[in-house]
């Protein structure tokens, strides 16, 4: 089988309109010259961000799929997961990486619950518990603040902001699950968004212009650029800091052009910009 090019898993959802989950990731980690594969774990039209959306969940599709991958021998430099609608959906995940994690295969984790220190309405408690287990998997986690706080059981900052001595102590708990880096993202002093990373002990803050307002996908841009380039052997930090640079680009075009925000990101008009 032809090794030359790296493929990435991607436990993810897929939605039609806004610009987010599997839609974005594909596309971007495709023009970083990374082959993705989707592994649905729903199917939207478009995302809860809209007033109305039609949702066809995949839980009981997900393992015929995974063993069908299985049976055709298929192996994957990078497996990445991202939203689940059922806590049987993480089970299934542990399962893809239990069977098909090879010696060198990276595993990158998006614990994707909730923002602004809320849980999004479809995440349960058994999710977040089911979470937890499927860190202990990770090479690399990159949660935003609220859902560290989470994962971690500690209360929400009430300002949403961190000190960089309390992110240094979130990312060191991250880490004792079992991933050697982090990044934690979702951070907005009103000037600045900023990301903490955590590599193997080494921390670094990393602080972007803020832009105009929250947008549908920007996170799933961030991580797909952060997977990709991490698999293609750049450093964590190198990654972080393209990824947020592209981002940032994207969030200001769509500023220009009025976009509402649960449109997500003209991201398309930048592709041929990554490396």
């Amino acid at each position: 089988m032809d090794k030359s090019q790296k493929r990435i898993a991607l436990i993810n959802d897929i939605t039609g309109f806004g610009r987010c989950s599997v839609t974005v990731m594909l596309p971007v980690i495709s023009a970083l010259k990374v082959q993705a594969c989707p592994l649905p774990t729903a199917i939207l039209s478009v995302h809860t961000g809209f007033s109305e959306h039609y949702i066809d969940d995949y839980s009981k599709r997900m393992r015929p799929y995974m063993d069908n991958w299985q049976a055709n021998r298929l192996t994957f430099d990078g497996i990445c997961t991202g939203f689940f609608g059922a806590a049987e959906q993480v089970d299934i995940a542990i399962e893809f990486i239990e069977n098909f994690r090879r010696s060198g295969t990276r595993v990158i984790i998006d614990p994707v619950m909730g923002d602004h220190g809320r849980l999004y309405s479809s995440v349960t408690k058994d999710i977040c518990r089911e979470m937890k287990k499927l860190l202990t998997y990770a090479d690399v986690v990159t949660p935003n603040l609220t859902e560290a706080c989470e994962l971690l059981g500690m209360p929400y900052p009430a300002n949403g902001m961190a000190t960089e001595k309390e992110l240094a102590t979130m990312a060191e708990e991250l880490a004792a699950f079992g991933a050697r880096q982090a990044v934690i993202t979702g951070m907005d002093n009103g000037k600045h968004l900023i990301s903490f990373i955590y590599d193997n002990g080494h921390t670094e803050i990393l602080r972007t212009k803020k832009i105009g307002g929250d947008r549908s996908g920007a996170g799933d841009a961030f991580f797909a650029i952060v997977a990709a380039s991490w698999l293609n052997g750049e450093n964590l930090i190198d990654a972080t800091r393209k990824a947020a640079d592209f981002v940032g680009k994207c969030i200001a075009h769509a500023e220009k052009l009025n976009l509402p925000w649960n449109y997500g990101l003209p991201f398309e008009e930048f592709l041929t910009e990554l490396k």
